[in-house]
């Protein structure tokens, strides 16, 4: 039995008891829904006059979204008292790691196997450096990523190689804008995400963990650093000036640009946030309520 319960917990969807880990299983199918829907765009040929450039940016998408959602687990966690997502960590990285592998193994079938050609292109191009260097990266985070490298390294040298995370999800998100070329209202959006999440750890590490008014601030910060970056890019990339992409973000006549986004997600976290805790020291005893504390 013990060693069955041992195999049991080697499942991804499993806990470390070998039973079922409903929050493991759900998060399993739900990174394997873009990869489905991939399959089945393909099936039906719904990629377009390119289909393996199609799939080689969705792939690459895909990649920098599951690396924000790696990095929003820990807020998640301190914000809405919610622990147990730390077992859907891994997943998610290493999920991300699936898809980048995909994408550049696509990559390579799309240069027609011609793997010399491949190489002289990374050195060339200055944007697939960046992206294979990330690639690098998460293989690294991903080989070091099981309990018995855990072990090996010790916790405190495992920690600090997989803060490497943070640099690798920068360079995917910077070549997400050298790919995009004109429009990187995607790449911007990506930007401002990860501006709220390195914010937030920022806080953190000065033992601001929650609260309405630092929420606030980090929320309307972040918009701001977002709409600042897209100017940055336009600005220095298409040689457009920055004034017109600032102003751009007062006009709602065309589309609502991606620092708006990014405030509305950041206040939908404060209010769910303070939402939680309100809820929480309501239902606490008396006693524990006069204390302030949840």
């Amino acid at each position: 039995m013990a060693a069955q319960a041992g195999i049991a917990a080697k499942f991804p969807w499993n806990d470390r008891a070998g039973r079922l880990a409903p929050l493991k299983a759900v998060t399993l199918v739900l990174v394997s829904l873009p990869a489905i829907h991939l399959l089945y765009r393909t099936a039906t040929g719904d990629l377009g006059p390119r289909p393996l450039t199609e799939a080689i940016h969705t792939l690459g998408d895909w990649t920098i979204y599951l690396l924000l959602i790696t990095l929003a687990v820990t807020p998640a966690r301190r914000l809405f008292d919610w622990g147990k997502l730390i077992q859907v960590r891994r997943i998610l990285g290493v999920s991300a790691l699936l898809y980048i592998l995909a994408h550049f193994t696509l990559y390579v079938v799309d240069s027609r196997l011609d793997l010399a050609f491949v190489a002289t292109e990374i050195v060339k191009r200055i944007y697939l450096l960046i992206g294979f260097t990330a690639l690098l990266g998460l293989v690294a985070l991903g080989v070091t990523s099981t309990d018995g490298m855990v072990k090996r390294l010790g916790a405190i040298r495992w920690s600090r190689l997989h803060r490497l995370v943070y640099v690798i999800t920068a360079l995917g998100i910077l070549h997400y804008y050298m790919q995009s070329k004109v429009d990187v209202s995607q790449p911007v959006l990506m930007t401002g995400f990860f501006f709220w999440l390195m914010g937030y750890r920022l806080m953190a590490s000065r033992g601001i963990k929650e609260g309405l008014l630092p929420l606030l601030v980090l929320s309307v910060s972040a918009a701001l650093l977002t709409a600042a970056a897209e100017a940055a890019w336009y600005g220095i990339a298409t040689g457009v000036g920055a004034w017109r992409p600032l102003m751009a973000n007062l006009d709602f006549s065309y589309s609502i640009r991606p620092a708006w986004w990014v405030l509305a997600a950041g206040l939908a976290v404060t209010l769910a946030s303070e939402i939680r805790k309100r809820i929480k020291l309501g239902g606490a005893p008396a006693g524990r309520r006069a204390t302030g504390r949840a």
